[in-house]
Order: C-alpha cells, then structure tokens, then sequence
C-alpha cells in the first residue's frame, strides 16, 4: 500500500509527498513531518484524509529488531527470575553464623600466635572478652580492650581479613564457605555473577546493614517481608541470595 501526504511547508510546487510505506510514515510521525492535522492519503481511500483520522495513526508502531531483542531478553530475565527461590532470613543468618564461625577460629589462631610473640597478653584478652559475653553492649570494655598492647593492631588486621574473605569469596565463587554449605549464592538483580566492584561495593553496603543493629536490626530484618528477601546491603548494591537447587535441577534435566 503506498501512502502519501501534503507537506505544508512547501510555498511553491507539489506539496503531495510520496509514496511511502507505512512504517516510512509512521517515521515521519516520529519526526513532527506529519501532524495530526497533515492530510494524508494511500491507495484505496477516495479522499484525503487529517493523519489522526486513519486508524494507523492510533496502532502502535511495529517494533523494530532492536526492541524485540531488548523484549525478548526482558521476558527471558522475568522468567528466570520467577523461577528462582529467594534465600530466607533463617537460611542466611545460619550462612553468617558459619562464617562467623570460621572467621573466628582464624582469629583465635592469629591471637594466639601474636601473643606467643609477646605482642598481647592473652589472658588479659581473654579475662576482656569472658566480661563482654556477659556485657555486650558495655563501651567500657571495648575501650579497654582497645587500650591493650597489640588490640588495636590485632583489629585492624581483622577488619582486613574479614574484607578480604567475604569479598574475594563472593566475587570469585559467588558464595562464601557458609552460603555454600546452605546452597546460596549472590548475584545481580538481573542474575549476572558479581564483579570485584560490586562485591567491594556491597561488603561496604553490609556495614551500614550492620549499623543498623542498634536500630534492632532494621537492615537484616527487612529480609522478612521483602518479596525477594533482600537485606538493607542487597537493596544498595542491587544484588539478590538465591537458593543453588533449582539451577542444579535443570541442569540435571538437560
């Protein structure tokens, strides 16, 4: 079907411009070439006619190559989304204890062998820390602990070592030791692996979830209600836990 239409801003000659296709029309339309005022007329109709007046003029245009694909992977994204299982409260809290656990022995070793060295009185530690169980919220003995030789270098050795386990961890494997023994792992919202920037980025997005514990817990507890059981640090990084078992099921199947 070829179609026309009268270019008004043509002062001498033939303003009927054509022909064209429809989709060639529907580009001029795009373009402000043609109003919805601009008469227009195509093979079969008797008169020239305002463009808002042909029912084309209300159609959505055909979608080009480019946005099928972008549809196209959309769904296909929607689709593995809906499929997966989101990792509860109970299921990463447990994946944190056992990390936690790991990281501990780790430190109880470093804290033994610095205080071989003579750098830490470890009963001292050991007298701070047996007061903390009991008193966890005290500032006090946190400062003293601190105030003890080689503490505060012990601390800030921990602080790396704990940055570094749960960043290379998630950027390499996806999943730290504990999330692995519970059969989680964390992605991107749209399913991709994380880099090394968004693991960075959302070891620093834990610490101000952890923050909120004196707040209690608001950014862990959240996981409870949210639809896809995100943490504070998974909203600010933009990344989801998920369960291993139904991908590992698939790929049986296939």
């Amino acid at each position: 079907m070829k179609w026309f239409y009268i270019d008004t801003s043509i002062t001498d000659g033939d303003r009927r411009q054509g022909p064209y296709s429809i989709d060639e029309i529907r580009d001029f339309v795009n373009e402000g070439k043609i109003k919805d005022e601009t008469l227009v007329w195509h093979s079969g109709e008797t008169n020239w006619k305002a463009w808002k007046d042909f029912p084309e003029a209300s159609e959505p245009p055909e979608p080009t190559e480019e946005e099928l694909l972008k549809q196209t992977i959309e769904t296909l994204l929607q689709g593995r989304m809906q499929r997966k299982r989101f990792a509860g409260f109970f299921v990463r809290a447990n994946a944190f204890i056992i990390d936690n656990l790991i990281l501990s022995v780790v430190g109880a070793i470093f804290l033994y062998i610095i205080s071989l060295a003579g750098m830490l009185d470890l009963s001292a530690a050991s007298e701070i820390a047996n007061q903390y169980i009991e008193n966890p919220t005290s500032t006090e003995l946190v400062s003293k602990a601190l105030e003890l030789p080689g503490m505060s270098t012990f601390f800030t050795i921990w602080s790396v070592v704990q940055a570094i386990y749960f960043i290379v961890f998630h950027a390499v494997w996806g999943a730290t030791p504990g999330k692995k023994l519970m059969r989680i792992h964390v992605e991107m919202a749209n399913g991709e692996k994380l880099s090394w920037a968004f693991s960075i980025f959302r070891f620093v997005a834990s610490i101000v979830t952890q923050a909120t514990l004196i707040f209690y817990g608001l950014g862990y507890l959240i996981v409870l209600i949210d639809p896809q059981k995100r943490a504070l640090h998974d909203f600010i990084a933009q990344t989801r836990v998920v369960h291993n078992a139904i991908e590992q099921k698939e790929k049986k199947e296939v």
